[in-house]
């Protein structure tokens, strides 16, 4: 079984926003897929659950907010009994800019408050994720950076990235090797 998780914050007012771009692609991959979410309260986030020829893949988007993102991980991987190496998590990344995807098969958490709680709740940097450029401002602070809305312009590149990312995300519930997805699909 996989799991893919798309982080981001709940509610309607950071619908859109540039931190809740993972919210957005596993929004994409599940409308693809044909598949809803479902609050599960004890996996403390929204779960839709899909099969694909066969491969049983859940996916999740925690209601805990970004900075508390492992514990709805953690209790989800522990409920379904699922390998690290079977999660892939999509994120926003401050540090790329906007509409770049970066696939990557472990790594730190990057100044990303979403992965350091991931990284403290699994005990481990060795899990798979997309991170998806979401640009930086000189002139706006980070938090309110990363909670704007997307204008229109990076709202179309970021849309091209989802759909790009939707097909990774399609490669690795195939069980495509990920080196090779990462070689594909991470942009330089």
């Amino acid at each position: 079984m996989k799991l893919i998780v798309g982080l981001g914050n709940p509610g309607k007012d950071y619908e859109n926003t540039r931190h809740n771009a993972g919210f957005m692609a596993v929004d994409a991959l599940a409308d693809k897929l044909g598949v809803t979410f479902k609050l599960e309260p004890k996996l403390k986030g929204m779960v839709a659950v899909a099969n694909i020829s066969g491969n049983k893949v859940l996916l999740l988007k925690p209601m805990t907010y970004m900075n508390l993102s492992g514990e709805s991980v953690s209790a989800t991987m522990n409920y379904y009994k699922i390998n690290v190496e079977d999660i892939l998590v999509v994120s926003d990344d401050l540090d790329s800019h906007t509409g770049r995807i970066r696939v990557r098969a472990s790594g730190s958490a990057g100044g990303h408050n979403g992965h350091k709680n991931i990284i403290t709740h699994l005990g481990t940097e060795e899990y798979k994720r997309i991170k998806l450029g979401i640009g930086r401002s000189e002139k706006i602070s980070v938090i309110d950076w990363v909670l704007q809305k997307f204008n229109e312009e990076d709202l179309a590149l970021m849309n091209k990235a989802i759909a790009k990312t939707v097909l990774a995300l399609e490669d690795f519930i195939a069980e495509v090797p990920f080196n090779k997805i990462s070689s594909f699909y991470s942009e330089k």
